[in-house]
């Protein structure tokens, strides 16, 4: 069940793109954009605005990495795992990294701290291994940096 407030990003977002083409991805970022997440909940509702089915909408947001459908922690790392980063040793950054944090990629602390991403190209390639950390850049990365990065 959605929550008023929640309801009505959904509305706007759908009145903000209905008329785009391809309409389902700006509608969906429009919604992670304003609440943080794509709550399941608000598949049926967009699936009908569009004539889709919620089974279409389901592996939209479920195919593209951006969309998360829980909110993520208040400090957010991105860890690139894509060719480049992993020619520069990231496998082992993350291993390091999930040990360090108490994560692993794909989960957010239990008291909501910290989420750990895994993302496929930052296009910092020059200085992998590359993550974000609550959107800002950092290259060369190792696990001790990316600790130090959250207060870990």
């Amino acid at each position: 069940m959605l929550a008023a407030e929640q309801l009505r990003v959904v509305e706007a977002a759908i009145a903000a793109h209905r008329g785009t083409e391809g309409a389902a991805l700006p509608i969906l970022h429009h919604i992670q954009s304003a609440l943080g997440f794509v709550p399941q909940a608000v598949l049926p509702v967009v699936a009908e605005a569009l004539n889709r089915s919620r089974a279409e909408l389901h592996g939209v947001a479920s195919f593209y990495h951006d969309f998360r459908d829980a909110p993520a922690g208040r400090h957010l790392v991105q860890l690139c795992q894509a060719e480049a980063c992993q020619a520069m040793g990231v496998r082992q950054v993350t291993r390091e990294s999930e040990q360090r944090l108490g994560l692993a990629l794909g989960e957010t602390s239990p008291d909501g701290a910290l989420t750990l991403e895994a993302v496929y190209c930052l296009g910092l390639c020059a200085c992998a291994p590359a993550a974000l950390v609550d959107g800002a850049p950092l290259g060369r990365v190792d696990a001790a940096a990316l600790a130090a990065a959250v207060g870990r």
